[in-house]
C-alpha cells in the first residue's frame, strides 16, 4: 500500500463527519468595520484585535464563520458577527466566494443571524443538519469546526464539558447564561461555526474562547438557536403580519413547533405538532422558504396543507397587519416615526409610535388621546416599532386592562414642553 493510502482504521468517525459536514461551513468577511458599543465590543477587540492590526491595507476583515442551515443559501452566524460589517462575503471551504446579504439580525439575546448568500436562484448549498435540542450527553465528545480568514477549513476536538454552563458576568462580555462548554478550541475566526457531535448534527453555535482561562470555549446551545431563530424568522418579523405558528428550524419533515392562543393561526385550527406539506400549493424546501411563502401569501390569507394524526387537513389562515392588530386591540391607528415625521412632530425616530388617529368607539375613545400624540409604552414596555407593540399585545386577552404610557408638546407661551402620562385601556 503507497504511503499516501489512507488505512481503513483512519477514516473513523470524525474523520467521516468532517467530510460530511466541512462543505455547509463558511467564512464571513467585509471590507469595512462599523463600530458598535455593545457587551460583545470588548470582546470582538480582544479576540480578533491582532489579527486586524497585521492586516495588508486594502484587504478584507475575515469576520468569523457561519454554517448553511438551508440549501437555497441561508447561512447562520453570529449577531456580533455580521452586525459590524458593511458589506458581507461568504467563501465556502472549495474556494468559491459569494456576497451575502444580512436578512434577519436578532438581539444580542439571542445573538443569532441570518445571511442570505446572493447566488443564481438554481443554486443550492449543502445544508447542515440540527440536533434535537436537548440531545446532549455530558462529556460526549464535539468537534468545533470554522472556516477562519478564508484560509480552508479548522477543526478542534474535545468532550462536551458543561451543558449549562453560565460565564463570569463581572467585568466579563460574555454574559449570556447556559451556554455550552466544550474543550475544543474554538479558534480566532471559527465565532458563529457550529459544534457538532460525532453525528456530525449541529448541537451548539460557536462563540468564543474564554480568555480567563485555558481549554474552556463556549457554544450557544441549538435550543436557543432554534429558539432564536423561529423568533426572528417569522412573517411577524418579515412582513409585519401576524400569523402566530413558528415552524421549528432545522427539522425535517417541518412541523410547528408553537402555535400562539388567540392569534390568527389558532383561529384557523392550526395545532403545535402539524407537520406541513404545502403552502398555497407549493412543497417548501426548508424551513426558510416556508416562512416566505406563508409571509407573502396573496391577499395575506396562506392556505396550509398539513398532516395531523396520519391525516391531512387544509387549513386557511387569514393574517392581518401588525398596524390592524394594534388598531383592533387599542383602538389606535399608530405608524413607525420616519426621520421626516419626526422632525415634524418634535421626537426621534424609535421614540414610540405615533398616533394618527384614535377610533371614536374604540378602546381608547374617551381618553383625550389625539393624532400627534406619541404611544411611548404599553404596560411600561417601550414601543418602538409596530413589531415591538404588535407582540407586547399579541399575548394580551379581550377584556384585559393594560397601561399605555404617551408623550405630546404643549404649548405655553413662547415654549414647548413636552408632557409624559398614562392611561388604562381595556382590550378589545
Amino acid at each position: 500500500m503507497g504511503q499516501g493510502a489512507a488505512l481503513p482504521e483512519r477514516r473513523d468517525a470524525v474523520v467521516a463527519v468532517v467530510e460530511r459536514v466541512m462543505p455547509s461551513v463558511v467564512n464571513i468577511a467585509t471590507e469595512e468595520i462599523v463600530e458598535y458599543q455593545d457587551p460583545f465590543e470588548q470582546l470582538f477587540r480582544e479576540y480578533w484585535g491582532p489579527y486586524y492590526r497585521r492586516r495588508a491595507p486594502d484587504t478584507r476583515f475575515s469576520l468569523g464563520s457561519g454554517v448553511i442551515i438551508d440549501e437555497a443559501g441561508w447561512v447562520l452566524t453570529n449577531m456580533h458577527v455580521v452586525q459590524r460589517a458593511r458589506r458581507v462575503w461568504v467563501q465556502l471551504s472549495d474556494g468559491r466566494e459569494f456576497e451575502a446579504q444580512p436578512r434577519i439580525v436578532g438581539t444580542a439575546r439571542s445573538d443569532v443571524a441570518l445571511l442570505q448568500i446572493l447566488a443564481k436562484e438554481r443554486d443550492r448549498f449543502p445544508a447542515i443538519q440540527f440536533a434535537a435540542d436537548d440531545d446532549l450527553l455530558l462529556g460526549e465528545g464535539v468537534l468545533a469546526l470554522g472556516n477562519p480568514f478564508g484560509l480552508g477549513g479548522s477543526v478542534s476536538r474535545g468532550i462536551l464539558s458543561s451543558k449549562n454552563r453560565r460565564p463570569s458576568r463581572e467585568n466579563e462580555p460574555l454574559y449570556i447564561a447556559d451556554w455550552l462548554q466544550t474543550d475544543a478550541a474554538i479558534n480566532p475566526g471559527s465565532s458563529g461555526g457550529p459544534l457538532v457531535n460525532l453525528h456530525g448534527n449541529m448541537i451548539g453555535l460557536n462563540v468564543a474562547v474564554y480568555r480567563e482561562g485555558q481549554g474552556i470555549g463556549f457554544a450557544i446551545p441549538i435550543k436557543q438557536v432554534v429558539e432564536g431563530l423561529s423568533e426572528i424568522a417569522t412573517p411577524e418579523v418579515n412582513q409585519s403580519l401576524w400569523f402566530g405558528g413558528r415552524l421549528r428550524p432545522g427539522a425535517t419533515p417541518l412541523n410547528f413547533m408553537s402555535v400562539q392562543p388567540g392569534s390568527p393561526a389558532a383561529a384557523a385550527g392550526l395545532k403545535a405538532g402539524d407537520q406541513l406539506i404545502s403552502v398555497n400549493g407549493r412543497a417548501p424546501g426548508g424551513f426558510i422558504e416556508a416562512v416566505t411563502l406563508i409571509g407573502t401569501s396573496p391577499g395575506r390569507t396562506a392556505t396550509l396543507v398539513v398532516r395531523r394524526e396520519q391525516r391531512r387537513q387544509t387549513i386557511k389562515v387569514a393574517m392581518k397587519s401588525l398596524a390592524e392588530l394594534i388598531d383592533q386591540r387599542l383602538g389606535l391607528s399608530v405608524q413607525e416615526l420616519t426621520p421626516e415625521l419626526g422632525q415634524r412632530f418634535g421626537f426621534s425616530p424609535r421614540d414610540g409610535l405615533l398616533i394618527a388617529d384614535v377610533s371614536a368607539n374604540g378602546p381608547a375613545a374617551g381618553l383625550d388621546l389625539q393624532p400627534g400624540y406619541l404611544l411611548v409604552a404599553v404596560g411600561g414596555q417601550p414601543t418602538p416599532d409596530l413589531l415591538t407593540t404588535g407582540s407586547l399585545l399579541m399575548g394580551l386577552q379581550a377584556g384585559d386592562t393594560v397601561e399605555l404610557t404617551v408623550a405630546a408638546w404643549q404649548q405655553r407661551g413662547s415654549f414647548a414642553q413636552l408632557n409624559r402620562g398614562t392611561v388604562q385601556v381595556r382590550i378589545r
